[in-house]
């Protein structure tokens, strides 16, 4: 089957280049990944290239989309000068009359259409439980009565299909993906266009290029929040879409240990540099209760983000403890406020969601 679109491939000669996309190193044999009707094309578009890109695109999804064999089709392109083909015009910087000119490094973000707030979870490393709790706070959301959407921008490890037990295929209808549907909830995420252990080898602007279309090309239809499930640490895909995408805000997540707020600071002070406005810490693994003789154990400390958050002057959102079955029921693919919704430790996540909904829409929270 690779064999087969990469011949294809090689049939595309771009407007304005002399070679076909292989010749060219424009697409990378290794780096087109083909496996089970998915099919995904990164195109490294060059410095200078003469094309149109949307046309390009066009050509590519129109070789490759008459195959039988091909379910899904993602072609990432991967110029950081242009983005007619993946998403809206980056917009120009918009600087605010206090500062120096420059200091504000926001764009007007171009809006998602039929989504009416967005709000990131974030933390400045891997292994502190943002995902878990970015499931359980979309779900926490949807359970106040919202129509939520939730994007895994993990692309390196995306965690969605494992945590929403989710293993179909979204479908494709015209150029716009159809995202699934579980728990209530529209979800999207890389790791429903690959196997769960086939790495993503690709290089930043890749990623950045897949996040864009993930977000823009996806049918998200009528939204009243959307959650961005961000990729831990500072990276260019996190200031991507805290830039390009417009939120209304950012919730951090960190474990008690020092080691860790150092670097949920890092994520922090990332949100403030781009504009966007912090809605508060979660303080997660806060405590373990034993489930033998019922005493706490401070396994990784205890109210640390709680006085990061009083030092730093924002808000300290809630405390989520380490518990046997919030880890059964995340590895189950049945996050917690669904599958235990009247438990205690669904509350905490539900707790936490009605202080973000009264953050998003302060107006319909004052009526």
């Amino acid at each position: 089957m690779k064999k087969v679109v990469l011949a294809r491939l090689s049939l595309i000669t771009p407007t304005g280049m002399r070679t076909d996309l292989l010749t060219s190193g424009m697409v990378v044999a290794d780096e087109v990944q083909v496996e089970d009707g998915k099919v995904i094309v990164p195109v490294n578009v060059p410095d200078g290239f003469p094309g149109d890109l949307a046309e390009l695109k066009a050509t590519i999804e129109d070789r490759l989309g008459g195959l039988e064999e091909v379910e899904n089709l993602l072609v990432v392109l991967t110029a950081e000068r242009e983005a007619s083909a993946l998403a809206p015009e980056p917009p120009k910087l918009k600087k605010r009359p206090t500062e120096a000119p420059g200091r504000d490094m926001r764009p007007h973000s171009a809006k998602i259409p039929g989504v009416k707030t967005i709000i990131a979870v974030a933390s400045g490393k891997g292994g502190v439980g943002k995902s878990t709790t970015a499931v359980n706070l979309a779900l926490g959301l949807r359970s106040l009565g919202l129509k939520v959407g939730l994007l895994d921008a993990d692309i390196y490890g995306p965690s969605m299909p494992r945590l929403l037990d989710i293993t179909e295929r979204p479908e494709i209808v015209g150029d716009r993906v159809i995202p699934i549907e579980k728990y209530g909830i529209k979800v999207m995420s890389m790791g429903f266009l690959m196997q769960e252990d086939n790495p993503v080898i690709w290089r930043g602007p890749m990623v950045v290029s897949a996040l864009m279309q993930m977000t823009r090309e996806v049918d998200w239809g009528t939204l009243d929040v959307m959650v961005l499930d961000m990729p831990p640490g500072t990276g260019d895909a996190q200031l991507t879409m805290a830039q390009q995408v417009p939120l209304q805000g950012a919730v951090i997540v960190s474990t008690p240990q020092d080691l860790a707020l150092i670097d949920a600071r890092k994520g922090l002070k990332m949100f403030k540099n781009v504009d966007v406005p912090i809605f508060g810490m979660i303080e997660n693994m806060s405590t373990f209760i034993c489930p033998h003789c019922g005493k706490p154990s401070d396994i990784f400390g205890h109210g640390g983000a709680e006085e990061d958050a009083r030092r730093l002057g924002v808000p300290f959102l809630g405390a989520i403890p380490l518990h046997m079955a919030i880890r059964e029921n995340s590895d189950a693919g049945t996050p917690i406020v669904v599958a235990e919704a009247d438990s205690i430790h669904a509350k905490y996540y539900r707790d936490i969601a009605l202080k973000v909904a009264a953050r998003l829409f302060p107006e319909e929270d004052e009526e």
